[in-house]
């Protein structure tokens, strides 16, 4: 691919602002009479008009990130961090001047003697749901002297018909917090209610698993976690989803494998969709999975795994996408069916994107037992950082943007001709394939004996969503009711299904019997996908049961290894890994070559291509233009970290090779995370080296490119002259305010990375992850802001960089960053400069952990250095470190 400079980039700015100059002019002209600003920036279809309603962060009212409904159509809202709230809405069409009525709701608190403004009953809920004559709230939050309640799902109740919500009832204590905690809650077309949750929700115990509860890691890569900590300790099944009667006394696990999914929502056949999350961190890497919309069935498992073990959509033991959107971070999901919409928009879901401001108009065509979809954009502005949305009772789309105590605004969406749209009809019929599925999905429990041989034969259904769903069924019933017609099986597609099956729920007695019988298959007469589902079953069956004896080894080494390499990406993954796994000793000398000749597939599988991203957000897009200008190599990044575990087949000549690659490799440009899982994979494979090559490996490797946390690139930088002062906030801002001369961004870049800020903060997809990326700092904040940020650290701190205070049975306590967790300690990390320095805390010395007041950012930062090079690092810091940016221009007197 072409490479993107600097100027190229400034002229496609310019453009695209023409251009979105143009569109806007083109609607002005066709009848928007608002000039509200926090309007004219919205992109809608022709046809539909936006009202702006209400700015609860004017009014010192949060940043409202929750929606809903209640029976008298009203809607109610919550503060991220804070209270709920009721609004009585003006009608569509009304006069400006009209405002909406606004109400905190007060709850009884624990203490009703304490009438502190500041503390709420209840709040801090991410979703809420009004149905059984009741408000569902799902709270998000560690208790404290705010709220004492903690993360949960409660319902509120009026038991006086007064008006009040006078009762709360909790139904679901949970055990997570923060932006990957408990998200939304909906009602279902059974009339029951569901939750979902993001990875650090704990599940809790569950009285019926649809998705059977024995979750595995099942990737025979080597595992590496993410270098920058982020979910280092959080395991299988990942992100969930849960529904249970309206009085929460029956709860039932539906489907899980997700990374941070925010909403669910059903169509008009009854089906569950949701819109899961990216590690943008991950952009790059063989492992990365963008932003996509899941059909959730019963028992589905989407095959999120921490760091680098995230299956394959492809794999049989979980499903795919139904649509792939691409980079962004998705909040609010909804099907629109109750809208006052052209038929294209009111038979769609709409998924909201946080990051880039746009919903996305998701239609659905059935395939079989599940569907197929394309997608527009529906709405679009910037920023526009959308957090909730339902269509109103009115028929309008109604949504919130905030979040992260951002701005905050309510809209309402409408379509002019709304009088005119007659109600939707009924749907009777269910598409045959989703019948049939549903058929076999009444069995996802353990059922009456001969349920296996009853849904057998749909082991070999030609739809994928047919077999997931049988294979689910036989699962939940005892093994030894079905193992016997495993081995009786001669179609091949049932047999490698039913062969899955036994290897997640059989012991590892059966493995030798399993490679027999799987030896049976003529494996060079398979198809492409019939193979890869082949390949699985061996995997699988190698992570659950262990290295097969050595007698089965040599055969399926002797097996495997004629069809490796294939000209396919996907088939030398899975080859590869199993052929390493057994100690095949061809594949190092077949592999080393193809880190240096291996070529990516160039099929795009998102809807949105992320070059169409990069000037959608200074923060996001500008990283996304710096990774395309140079991609790094997908499959040769998997092939060399699939061989960093490889202890056999090795020449000197071929650890030269190899070790090469690793020095170019760090050439690249990936996510936040990216230089990390390199030297990982490098220092895992020089570990199996003899110590007398040691030295030499590492050197030409890359050892000299990559800083001591191996998180990111050595840098050169001239440190800071000082002399220093002890900087307050007022004193600073007066050497910044009132000074117009042109600032020097190469001194402003170094003294970024000589005050260390690099070692934690990111800026333009380089740095650290201990603190908040900075790249769209000058686009959100003062300078005031800023240096309140530096100069009192502890004043605001973002629970996604938190410090934990490990409170030790000795009396002593611990500070830091929780960084992983084991079966037996916590691995932390003290030092902000250092994050790759940790410590082990044995769980049984702890007696409580809490979440620190102060923040991990060190105070005095700034104070080494002289006036100016504090207006030098500023203007870096406001300009997200772009030379081209206003900062650096000359002001016009």
């Amino acid at each position: 691919m072409r490479k993107i400079n600097n100027m190229q980039l400034v002229l496609f700015a310019i453009f695209l602002l023409i251009l979105a100059g143009a569109c806007r002019e083109q609607i002005k002209d066709e009848g928007t009479k608002d000039e509200n600003p926090k309007t004219k920036k919205i992109v809608l279809p022709e046809g539909f008009a936006v009202d702006h309603i209400y700015s609860p962060s004017d009014n010192k009212q949060g940043s409202w990130v929750a929606m809903t409904f209640d029976d008298k159509g009203r809607m109610i809202t919550s503060d991220q961090y804070g209270a709920l709230f009721r609004i009585e809405l003006p009608p569509i069409g009304s006069d400006s001047t009209m405002k909406p009525k606004i109400e905190k709701l007060d709850f009884p608190l624990d203490n009703p003697a304490d009438t502190s403004s500041t503390k709420v009953g209840i709040g801090f809920a991410q979703g809420l749901l009004w149905a059984h004559n009741s408000l569902y709230v799902v709270v998000n939050h560690n208790p404290d002297e705010q709220l004492s309640k903690g993360s949960g799902l409660y319902r509120l109740q009026d038991t006086n018909q007064d008006d009040k919500l006078d009762k709360i009832t909790q139904l679901l204590a949970l055990n997570g917090e923060g932006e990957h905690g408990p998200h939304s809650v909906v009602l279902g077309p059974d009339s029951a209610i569901y939750l979902i949750a993001g990875n650090h929700t704990d599940l809790p115990k569950m009285d019926a698993y649809r998705l059977p509860s024995n979750w595995h890691h099942d990737n025979l890569l080597p595992h590496i976690v993410d270098p920058q900590g982020h979910a280092t300790d959080r395991k299988e099944p990942g992100g969930w989803i849960a529904k249970t009667d309206p009085e929460g006394k029956h709860w039932e696990m539906i489907s899980g494998g997700y990374r941070n999914p925010f909403d669910i929502t059903f169509n008009d056949d009854g089906e569950m969709f949701t819109y899961d999350s990216d590690m943008e961190w991950d952009f790059g890497m063989p492992w990365y999975r963008p932003t996509r919309i899941c059909h959730v069935t019963s028992g589905a498992e989407y095959g999120w795994r921490t760091g680098n073990a995230k299956w394959d959509p492809s794999y049989p033991d979980n499903l795919p996408g139904t649509l792939n959107i691409g980079q962004g971070s998705p909040t609010n999901l909804l099907y629109a069916s109750k809208a006052k919409f052209p038929d294209k928009y009111r038979n769609s879901l709409l998924a909201f994107d946080w990051s880039f401001g746009i919903i996305y108009s998701v239609q659905l065509t059935p395939k079989g037992a599940t569907y197929e979809a394309k997608a527009e954009e529906f709405i679009s502005g910037s920023p526009l950082a959308l957090t909730s949305g339902e269509i109103g009772p009115d028929g309008a789309l109604y949504f919130l943007t905030g979040g992260r105590k951002l701005e905050s605004d309510l809209y309402r969406v409408y379509y002019k001709g709304h009088a005119d749209i007659e109600p939707k009809k009924t749907k009777n019929e269910i598409p045959k394939g989703i019948a049939l599925r549903r058929e076999i999905e009444q069995f996802h429990k353990p059922s009456a004996p001969g349920t296996a041989e009853k849904v057998w034969k749909y082991l070999g259904d030609p739809d994928r969503f047919i077999r997931y769903a049988a294979r689910i069924a036989v699962e939940h019933q005892p093994v030894d009711t079905w193992k016997h017609l495993v081995f009786q099986e001669k179609n091949v597609l049932r047999l490698t299904e039913a062969m899955l099956a036994l290897a997640r729920n059989g012991d590892q007695s059966l493995q030798a019997e399993m490679f027999n019988k799987l030896a049976t298959i003529d494996i060079r007469k398979l198809p492409q996908q019939m193979l890869l589902n082949l390949l699985r079953v061996y995997e699988v069956s190698i992570a659950r049961m262990g290295t097969p004896v050595e007698s089965q080894r040599i055969l399926l080494s002797e097996r495997l290894a004629g069809l490796y390499p294939s000209k396919i990406n996907l088939v030398n993954r899975e080859l590869g890994k199993v052929l390493v796994a057994i100690g095949d000793a061809s594949v190092v000398p077949k592999t080393v070559p193809l880190l240096y000749s291996a070529k990516d597939d160039s099929t795009n599988t998102s809807f949105m291509s992320s070059s169409n991203l990069i000037l959608r957000n200074p923060q996001y897009g500008l990283d996304i233009a710096d990774m395309l200008a140079n991609i790094p190599p997908a499959q040769q990044i998997f092939l060399a970290t699939m061989l960093s575990s490889a202890h056999t087949g090795w020449t000197p000549e071929l650890h030269d090779e190899y070790f090469k690659w690793f020095y170019k490799g760090f050439g690249y440009k990936g996510g936040n995370s990216y230089i990390g899982f390199i030297d990982k994979a490098r220092k895992i494979a020089l570990s199996h080296v003899n110590k007398d090559k040691l030295a030499y490996y590492s050197k030409i490797s890359g050892d000299s490119l990559v800083n001591q946390s191996g998180n990111r690139l050595a840098e050169k930088v001239q440190n800071a002259k000082g002399p220093g002062r002890d900087w307050k906030i007022d004193t600073a801002l007066k050497y910044i305010n009132g000074h117009t001369e042109i600032r020097d961004f190469k001194r402003g870049g170094e003294l970024f990375v000589a005050l260390r800020c690099a070692s934690c903060h990111t800026m333009k997809g380089s740095g650290g992850s201990v603190g908040p990326d900075l790249t769209q700092l000058g686009t959100r904040f003062s300078p005031k802001d800023m240096l309140e940020a530096m100069i009192e650290p502890s004043k605001v701190i973002s629970d996604q960089y938190e410090s934990k205070v490990f409170h030790l049975k000795d009396g002593t306590k611990q500070m830091g960053r929780l960084m992983g967790e084991s079966e037996k300690s916590y691995t932390i990390s003290q030092n902000p400069y250092a994050p790759q320095l940790t410590k082990e805390i044995a769980k049984k010395d702890v007696q409580d952990i809490k979440v620190s007041e102060v923040s991990i950012m060190p105070p005095g930062t700034l104070n080494v250095l002289n006036p100016e090079e504090l207006r030098d690092l500023m203007a870096y810091l406001m300009s997200g470190g772009n030379e081209n940016n206003d900062v650096y221009k000359k002001k016009n007197k």
